[in-house]
């Protein structure tokens, strides 16, 4: 066969080859694996519920792009472990809720190319591989605080928080200040019962705060929220919920703060498909917009709305100065 001849077949079958392989269509990447450690219920109607609420809607938005491993109610004492589980498995691994952060940060030196993200973390030590990201409790606590005071009947409002950590007690600090920045004649109950979940604790130490004429309670709680609305239920009184926005699902709440934590989540995920996320400690807060932070009354009126919404100006521009957490 002569060389030109040759040669030209040579080119056609390139072609061909070449037309092949743009008609086969590109394999879809794998989808990345995620890993989240939900440490109590996931439908505890507050954070956790948030969290897990956060994680739905990341997989109806991101579909085949990601795959789940979650672990739920976990103890404090195990978390290394289930952390640990799922950093040996996944490319992502959330903890949600500051009570994780001990804990990620001594599993991701020991998994350098995993990436962590903490929702609910605040700051600490900085790790290439870990990101903390800050709901900025401390704000929105203030906020509630004074919605608690325009709701009030009886000038008494109260908080629950669960472990004695330092974003839970400044949210309570600053749900106080908030309350006072309204009526600085308010009497104000703060409780901590070291455990989120504990029913029974959460109960005592609002029937407790009710004896002494609180109307209105605030709570940093998981399960432990059951125990805050049995007490409520029984005397009357009214909850003022954390994290999601149920306004008209039950008499008994009167207002809810959203703290973002199904947003922080979602965040971490979306970062993480698109190759966008980055480590180091990410403040949200009021800032960040509605989805990370904000305050809904189920009623209330117009003047109370606006004075509300002031208060969050304030406290954006510095105005209003609150404690970290």
């Amino acid at each position: 066969m002569e060389a030109s001849v040759l040669s030209r077949r040579l080119v056609a079958l390139g072609g061909l080859f070449a037309a092949f392989l743009l008609a086969v269509p590109a394999q879809a990447a794998d989808p990345l694996a995620v890993g989240i450690l939900i440490p109590g219920s996931k439908s505890d109607k507050g954070w956790m519920e948030s969290g897990y609420d956060g994680l739905v809607a990341a997989q109806k938005e991101l579909g085949p792009k990601i795959k789940v491993q979650m672990i739920e109610n976990i103890n404090y004492a195990d978390m290394e472990q289930a952390l640990t589980n799922l950093a040996s498995k996944n490319a992502l691994v959330i903890g949600v809720g500051g009570q994780t952060q001990a804990a990620v940060l001594k599993v991701s030196k020991r998994f350098p190319k995993v990436k962590f993200s903490i929702v609910g973390g605040n700051k600490s030590e900085e790790l290439a591989n870990v990101a903390g990201y800050d709901v900025k409790q401390a704000e929105i606590a203030f906020v509630a605080g004074a919605a608690a005071a325009m709701l009030s009947k009886n000038g008494a409002v109260s908080y629950v928080g669960g472990m004695e950590i330092p974003s839970i007690v400044n949210a309570g600090k600053e749900f106080g200040n908030g309350a006072k920045y309204i009526n600085p004649k308010i009497k104000y109950f703060e409780n901590y019962t070291g455990d989120f979940d504990n029913v029974a604790k959460s109960k005592e130490a609002t029937l407790a705060a009710i004896a002494q004429g609180a109307d209105v309670h605030y709570h940093i709680l998981n399960l432990g929220l059951r125990g805050m609305e049995q007490a409520a239920k029984e005397k009357g009184t009214k909850i003022i919920g954390s994290y999601t926005n149920y306004c008209g699902s039950d008499p008994l709440y009167i207002a809810y703060s959203i703290t973002g934590v199904g947003f922080q989540v979602q965040y971490a995920i979306k970062e993480a498909v698109a190759g966008t996320w980055k480590a180091g400690y990410k403040p949200f807060g009021l800032a960040m917009g509605p989805k990370a932070s904000d305050m809904v009354t189920c009623g209330g009126t117009a003047e109370q709305k606006t004075k509300l919404e002031q208060i969050k100006k304030d406290i954006q521009s510095g105005k209003i100065k609150v404690l970290e957490g």
